[in-house]
């Protein structure tokens, strides 16, 4: 072994690094000799330059003359420990980012290790030494200090382009201020430029017109699908199967249709509220209301991934102000990335309390967790951490993006807490309470449709198969259903059936849904009439046009057989009172 007092270069005689990519220095620290030889025995493989020194001083000579991508220093050691040395190279401008991983073969305490993180300590690692761990902690700086590198290089190059066209702008500035006499052409070359300009904001404005178009259509043209899907899942459901394959087959086809309806709703309201174009209908709300709407969307794949859910809400009523869809989806989105990033069988948490003049709620989990890299960005848009390739229930890496922006929509705020890849998550959300419950609290449970005599219920829908099976779910929930598919065909048989309610396409040929709605309310009795619209739009615009249009409720397919009774509900109610 060569003297303390000069560096070693030790070449890696195992998987050699490509010769395109210059090998990095790895600077090790350690008063013991047999230490620094077992970090190099495990340390060869990664192709690297290993620099050994025996003491801080000697360590810290070798950064004045070298650049160093990462430091592995023992804490314990003589005239100068691992603290004192970090404090040191901390303080000097050139080696404030250099990583510095300590070793150390004693039981340090919270507070010590706490010490070293202060110092600029990027991680720890104990002996006796796990080689893989050590090999795999190193490398990931290493690649970590080649990307920085390669960014600064890039910054470098920009800058340099930078410079170099602001350098033949000032000459052309030159150019024109040495040739007056040209003045008037200039200037109506600025005019057709400007008049270009003008041209071009339009045209973006036309475009982003048409994407608006596009997304909507979008939306209908795939909510329609799923509608008769979802009907007919609904129907098996109502209706006992007495083959468990049949019913495992339904079971997968809800949660398909669950998890598609979930991204497309993800994916519109991203660029809605990116447009700003998502107002919040707020109103009182009890937090346990919330907390069971969200449970009950999620609990297909929590049971599928056969995972516990514990579920903590104090004794007393905990009330807030928003939107409840919105909120609702803001937990919903939660528990799904809890149940979607924890192995099957795992444990999630989902607890609420109300926190002085804050609500908070928590939803924790035993999953795959969050590489520390990655917890401040894990809300920003199409950011997702790195998957297995069989991980199937992966998303759009929006879904979080939807939390944030709905949390801070209510004035709150929400985080992202992880102790490590491996370790499980914790996503905490805060927002302003009531001071006092409202005079009257709202009731979240929607009326049993079962419990009423049947209705009429008139179905206009031009879609023969979602109009089938539409009618059909109604008779198995014990209405009478009468199917038209075109806009005067309903106007027709809703002057001889006289119905309790009207379901109506919006997307009708000819004669549109509003359309509908506005000659059904002109009837003698329309004001009486239940209209409900049930349409694969549902932009704000549409839900608007719908409340002038003359309808009490806007459903968005897929519709569950829940959502519909809720929708029912006072008409169910009338209908229930009427009999008694």
């Amino acid at each position: 072994m060569p003297p303390s007092g000069s560096p070693k270069e030790i070449r890696a005689e195992e998987s050699p690094a490509p010769a395109a990519q210059e090998k990095l220095n790895v600077l090790l620290v350690d008063d013991q000799p047999q230490r620094l030889l077992s970090y190099e025995a495990i340390l060869s493989p990664l192709g690297e330059n290993l620099l050994r020194a025996g003491s801080g001083r000697e360590a810290l000579e070798i950064l004045l003359k070298q650049e160093v991508a990462v430091l592995l220093v023992d804490v314990v050691m003589p005239e100068m420990d691992g603290f004192e040395m970090a404090g040191l190279i901390r303080r000097h401008p050139r080696f404030q980012s250099v990583p510095i991983i300590f070793v150390t073969a004693v039981s340090t305490s919270e507070m010590e290790r706490l010490k070293g993180y202060e110092l600029g300590a990027v991680d720890y690692v104990c002996v006796p030494i796990v080689a893989e761990i050590l090999r795999a902690k190193v490398a990931v700086f290493l690649e970590l200090h080649r990307k920085t590198r390669e960014l600064k290089n890039l910054n470098r190059h920009l800058e340099q382009r930078v410079s170099e066209r602001t350098s033949d702008l000032e000459k052309a500035l030159t150019v024109l201020e040495t040739h007056t006499s040209k003045l008037e052409e200039e200037i109506a070359q600025r005019r057709r430029l400007e008049s270009e300009l003008r041209q071009q904001a339009a045209q973006l404005a036309e475009a982003d017109r048409r994407k608006d178009e596009f997304l909507a259509m979008l939306g209908h043209e795939l909510r329609n699908p799923l509608a008769p899907i979802q009907s007919a899942v609904e129907m098996m459901k109502l209706r006992a199967l007495d083959d468990p394959a049949l019913e495992r087959a339904r079971d997968i086809v809800e949660r398909q249709v669950h998890h598609m309806t979930r991204l497309l709703d993800d994916l519109l309201d991203v660029a809605r509220i990116t447009r700003g174009k998502i107002r919040l209908a707020k109103e009182p709300i009890e937090l346990a209301v919330i907390v069971a709407q969200a449970v009950e969307t999620c609990r297909p794949l929590i049971e599928a991934r056969q995972h516990r859910l514990s579920v903590g809400l104090p004794a007393d009523a905990v009330w807030l102000a928003g939107d409840a869809t919105r909120l609702v989806q803001v937990v919903a989105n939660l528990l799904h990335n809890a149940a979607k990033y924890t192995e099957p069988g795992g444990q999630i948490w989902l607890a609420g309390e109300r926190d002085g003049g804050e609500v908070v709620v928590r939803v924790r989990d035993t999953g795959v967790g969050i590489a520390a890299d990655m917890v401040p960005r894990v809300f920003d848009l199409f950011v997702q951490a790195v998957r297995a390739p069989d991980r199937s229930e992966g998303g759009l890496g929006i879904g979080l993006t939807l939390v944030r922006r709905l949390v801070e929509m209510h004035g709150g705020t929400v985080a992202a807490e992880s102790a490590g890849l491996g370790r499980g998550s914790e996503f905490v959300v805060r927002l302003p309470a009531l001071v006092a419950p409202p005079a009257q609290a709202r009731n979240g449970a929607p009326q049993d449709a079962r419990a009423a005599r049947p209705l009429r219920v008139l179905v206009v829908e031009d879609n023969v198969e979602v109009a089938e099976s539409l009618g059909m779910l109604l008779e198995i929930l014990g209405h009478q259903a009468h199917l038209v598919h075109t806009g005067p065909a309903a106007v027709e048989a809703a002057g001889g059936l006289c119905p309790d309610v009207v379901l109506v396409d919006i997307g009708l040929p000819g004669m549109d849904g509003y359309e509908v709605a506005r000659h059904l309310r002109r009837m003698q009795d329309g004001g009486q009439l239940a209209l409900i619209a049930v349409s694969g739009y549902g932009r704000d615009e549409d839900l608007a046009r719908s409340k002038a249009a003359g309808f009490d409720e806007h459903l968005v397919k897929p519709v569950t057989s829940r959502r519909l009774q809720a929708a029912m509900a006072c008409r169910i109610a009338d209908s229930a009172q009427a009999t008694t």
